[in-house]
């Protein structure tokens, strides 16, 4: 919705110009006022929305403003050079509004700007869409009249509807979920490249992982090319235990990769008294690989005498609430946590890893890296982003508060008479261009 955007010297404002042209589904024009509104309840801190993870620190109600009737220009708390992707549709909860909307009533309208108008919701059944004859982008009309999503309560069924013959499309399969859609003749798999992962964080503030030599051995002792081969048939990148994927353009890949050496996990753990082992609870959820990675993990402290404990329930009882005090994930001592793929790592540095983090599990409280963070974010170009992030992923391969064993791929699968389909990463699925072939 913007055609252009710029920052002034330092980063600290940007400047976007908003497309004219754009109706709203209910007719309504959009204007730079939306936009700045929809960005004001975003960013309320008494919101308690899940844009703060993104937002929290860099703007806050009343840093937009209306320049004209097309420009914004937002002002920013502090410096910073990848902002236009905190309010694109990388964050995805940045679907901008009409001024006077009221949030509450969006599951019963679906409003926003898009190429698809909602006909019908059924909460647990599906969603069909009508084609938009007021898109604002001609080049990329809908091809289709109409689309419709059906929600699956577990992933092999979807698999089974699209072998079936009963959908078209499934936006995003697990190699643990889809393993027999790989080498299907009747299945088309599209492959990107992310950098979603999961997270094992350790509390760097609770014994045993108190002293980063008892985390530093946690990373030692995985070997992260099984997992990549085994969990993901090699569809995924080697993590690093630290949140810079390959696939970022800042990402500096000459810092060394972490490797298996369980000789000097046991010398680590010697060393911090801990060379008899210890016992631990590893909480996590039922989803995906996850539960395969919980066991590797428990198998491999068992060669230094490390007894993991594994509690493994369902994503409500461990996410809980969500904030600190009422949730398993972010008071558990270790814990697996799965995390989307971003456009940039910004999200990924600040949320579970800076001290005022809002998603910080690990309780990681280190003043080098909050101040080489900021350093980061407010660096505008490439080359100085990655002097800085390599001086990140080396302080974090030192401290250790978590374990990023891998980067996996994004997989959508298609029939095969199927064309035109364009994902991304985050989960979006494009298919203003999609249709059958012959």
């Amino acid at each position: 919705l913007a055609e252009s955007w710029e920052p002034n010297d330092d980063a600290s404002v940007w400047t976007f110009k908003i497309r004219r042209g754009v109706k709203f589904h209910s007719g309504a024009n959009l204007t730079p006022r939306d936009v700045v509104a929809t960005f004001d309840r975003l960013s309320n801190p008494d919101s308690g929305g899940n844009a703060l993870s993104a937002l929290r620190g860099v703007i806050s109600p009343g840093s937009g403003r209306a320049v004209d009737d097309a420009t914004v220009e937002f002002r920013l708390e502090a410096p910073n050079g990848n902002f236009p992707y905190l309010v694109s549709s990388d964050n995805y909860n940045a679907i901008i509004l009409p001024a006077d909307f009221d949030p509450g009533d969006w599951e019963r309208t679906f409003q926003g700007t898009g190429p698809w108008i909602l006909d019908r919701y059924t909460p647990k059944v599906g969603v069909t869409y009508r084609k938009n004859p007021d898109y604002w982008d001609t080049d990329r009309q809908p091809l289709a009249d109409r689309n419709e999503l059906k929600f699956f309560a577990d992933e092999q069924a979807a698999v089974l509807a699209l072998q079936g013959n009963q959908i078209d499309i499934i936006s995003h399969f697990s190699i643990s979920g889809g393993q027999s859609l790989l080498n299907n003749p009747d299945a088309e798999v599209i492959e990107t490249r992310a950098a979603t992962h999961r997270q094992v964080h350790m509390r760097t503030d609770m014994e045993p992982f108190g002293d980063k030599r008892v985390r530093l051995a946690m990373g030692l002792l995985l070997d992260r090319r099984a997992m990549v081969d085994g969990l993901f048939n090699g569809k995924a990148d080697l993590g690093n235990d630290h949140p810079f994927a390959p696939v970022f353009p800042s990402t500096d890949t000459s810092v060394r990769q972490r490797a298996r050496d369980v000789d000097r996990a046991r010398q680590l753990l010697r060393d911090a008294g801990k060379g008899d082992g210890f016992s631990v609870r590893l909480s996590t959820w039922r989803g995906f690989e996850i539960p395969d990675l919980a066991v590797l993990i428990q198998n491999a402290a068992k060669e230094v005498g490390i007894n993991i404990e594994l509690s493994i329930t369902d994503s409500s009882t461990y996410y809980g609430d969500g904030v600190f005090g009422k949730s398993t994930w972010l008071d558990s001592v270790m814990g697996i946590t799965e995390y989307g793929h971003r456009g940039v790592p910004n999200v990924f540095l600040g949320a579970p890893l800076k001290s005022d983090g809002t998603w910080n599990s690990a309780h990681f409280k280190n003043s080098d890296y909050d101040r080489l963070v900021d350093e980061y974010v407010a660096a505008v170009d490439i080359d100085s982003q990655k002097r800085a992030a390599g001086q990140i992923e080396r302080l974090l391969l030192e401290e250790t508060p978590l374990l990023i064993p891998y980067f996996y791929f994004f997989l959508t699968a298609t029939k095969p008479n199927v064309a035109g389909v364009e994902p991304s990463a985050m989960g979006h699925l494009d298919l203003n261009q999609a249709g059958f072939t012959a």
